[in-house]
């Protein structure tokens, strides 16, 4: 039992780096390598609030979201769009979103060393919380419920509203979703920007039970790219289903067999995935 509820809540914790990566790469076709470093960002700027002014990082998170929503727009706005209009193909713009975004998130590691050079952990609803038995740390479990409402409310607007579908009509085709009179551009720098929002917020909370640094953020760009390929390109509810299996998985192979070997399962899993279901859990496969 406590090797399921350990690794279910870890689910949680690595659905809220995918969630965000999933939307920018499955509607803008952007591959972020600068992912884990937004999330970096957002759980330094929870820890800066806390220790300077006692801000909770639950109310940092409301000024993150819209903050990181802004700042990763105006990065697909004057960074990607040019690349995405010169691109005559899908392959050469995931080619150059990759160099770009690897080269910009060496930027930000720069900046956050200059902000705050050091590892950054502070002490935030560290109780002790039972829950079926096992004792968890109480932040751990509003993470797993903030990104399990994360995960609600993006899958319902994906699938329940306007805006919503025609994200899902670029997911798709982007030259069909202009035929029918959708704004392509815009679409996409809106999933782009949203999903840099739903990043920056997971570093918010994730921060609370965390040590993290500016270099870190590498790590959780591997784990939020496992967790995609995994769940399948630009569906939510499969980049849940995969974090949490991911998460039952490494704490199984944490606490049977050995803590040094669970980014070994991960790249197992991955590689299963690959070879034998390379378009996802939830994924179709391309006719």
């Amino acid at each position: 039992m406590d090797i399921l509820i350990s690794g279910l809540l870890l689910g949680g914790t690595y659905a809220l780096m995918a969630m965000g990566l999933n939307l920018q790469y499955g509607v803008a076709r952007i591959m972020n390598l600068a992912n884990g470093e937004m999330l970096v960002l957002g759980g330094l700027a929870a820890f800066w609030l806390f220790t300077t002014a006692a801000v909770s990082p639950l109310l940092t998170a409301f000024v993150v979201a819209p903050l990181a929503f802004a700042g990763n727009w105006l990065i697909y706005r004057y960074l990607l769009l040019p690349l995405v209009r010169r691109a005559k193909s899908t392959g050469q713009l995931e080619v150059d979103s990759i160099l770009a975004t690897f080269g910009m998130s060496f930027a930000l590691v720069g900046i956050m060393v200059s902000i705050h050079g050091e590892y950054f952990t502070y002490s935030y609803l560290a109780d002790p919380f039972s829950i079926l038995g096992s004792t968890v740390a109480l932040n751990r479990f509003i993470a797993f419920l903030a990104a399990a409402a994360i995960g609600f409310a993006l899958y319902y607007w994906l699938n329940h509203t306007y805006a919503g579908t025609a994200v899902r009509a670029v997911s798709v085709s982007t030259e069909a979703a202009g035929l029918v009179g959708i704004n392509v551009d815009k679409v996409s720098a809106m999933a782009f920007a949203l999903g840099g929002a739903v990043t920056a917020v997971g570093g918010t909370l994730i921060s609370t039970f965390i040590t993290l640094d500016a270099s870190v953020g590498v790590i959780f760009t591997m784990k939020a790219l496992i967790i995609m390929i995994m769940g399948g390109v630009g569906d939510i509810r499969g980049a849940v289903i995969a974090a949490l299996i991911l998460g039952l998985v490494e704490t199984a192979v944490a606490t049977i067999i050995d803590p040094g070997l669970t980014l070994a399962s991960a790249y197992v899993i991955f590689l299963a995935v690959l070879l034998f279901r390379p378009q996802g859990l939830f994924g179709r496969r391309s006719s």
